[in-house]
């Protein structure tokens, strides 16, 4: 029989192994941020909203390197942050600026010309895929780059009525606006916001595509082979449901099947080969929670 520490133990290198795995993906996000900026958006002349967007204004007017006012700026929301928020629930987010600050730092001097040159609509979409890719990941892994971030957080905490999402959307469009101020170009204007519906754009499929799964329901005499083969083979927990067919009025079994999109394939090959004329339901869900899927948040 196990004792208290050997359990206590187990669970904490259990945890360990999971926060390594989480900064491996975010430390990816952040140089997939970091190098969408200063490898297009930057020497293209273009900006878009949050720090770095604010950032890129003040480079643009002063040539003041991004990383010194990201850095800046961050340190007074951050500091904003731990007084409302708490300490514990910025710790990440101090710890994702600084390494955000040092790869902004390091690669803004390293890359000078934009890797696609003389095409700065083209510059504005990969800038804007590579930023939104890492942010999603980043934010998939429980991390945050902070800036508007915060922001959004504040004003959502003191006006219930604008959400999170709104107050980013305003805080980004009023950064990306006042870029007219340096640039006196609207052009400028149109690529800052091409760059904002790309980068949300990229979010949202990172955060959906880690989190959609789908669902099965399964109708087969043979229920039980079925059943036994998913958990076998597919390595997936299986519900049995009792129904009845309303036509025939005879009773049925109903195998229901919860399991990440991309083991579907598996999983239809595994009840054709048992029952070709089995019927089979499938429906994208998003947000399963529990044993095997996302851990459960509040």
């Amino acid at each position: 029989m196990k004792t208290n520490t050997e359990k206590h133990f187990k669970i904490d290198r259990k945890l360990v192994w999971q926060e390594i795995h989480d900064t491996f993906f975010i430390l990816i996000g952040l140089s997939m941020y970091a190098l969408g900026w200063t490898g297009f958006l930057l020497p293209s002349g273009i900006t878009t909203g949050g720090v770095t967007g604010v950032a890129a204004i003040v480079y643009f007017a002063t040539k003041v390197p991004v990383g010194i006012t990201y850095f800046c700026i961050n340190s007074v929301l951050l500091a904003i942050s731990v007084k409302l928020f708490g300490f514990k629930f910025s710790l990440r987010t101090i710890i994702n600026v600084l390494i955000l600050t040092f790869l902004l730092s390091w690669l803004q001097p390293v890359i000078q010309t934009p890797l696609v040159k003389n095409q700065p609509f083209m510059a504005a979409i990969l800038g804007g895929i590579l930023c939104g890719t890492g942010i999603g990941l980043v934010f998939n892994f429980k991390g945050s780059t902070g800036g508007t971030d915060i922001v959004a957080m504040i004003i959502n905490k003191y006006y219930r009525t604008i959400s999170l999402g709104k107050g980013l959307l305003i805080c980004d469009v009023l950064i990306i606006c006042s870029s007219y101020l340096v640039f006196h170009s609207i052009e400028k204007i149109v690529y800052g916001l091409v760059v904002m519906g790309v980068t949300s754009y990229a979010v949202d499929m990172v955060l959906n595509g880690a989190r959609q799964s789908v669902q099965f329901f399964i109708f087969s005499d043979k229920y039980d082979e079925i059943a036994d083969a998913i958990n076998r083979q597919a390595h997936r927990g299986c519900t049995l449901l009792d129904g009845t067919g309303w036509y025939s009025k005879k009773p049925v079994k109903v195998i229901v099947v919860m399991a990440k999109k991309n083991e579907s394939v598996s999983i239809f090959r595994i009840v054709k080969n048992i029952d070709p004329k089995a019927f089979i339901s499938q429906s994208s869900v998003i947000g399963v929670y529990g044993e095997g899927f996302n851990q459960l948040q509040v």
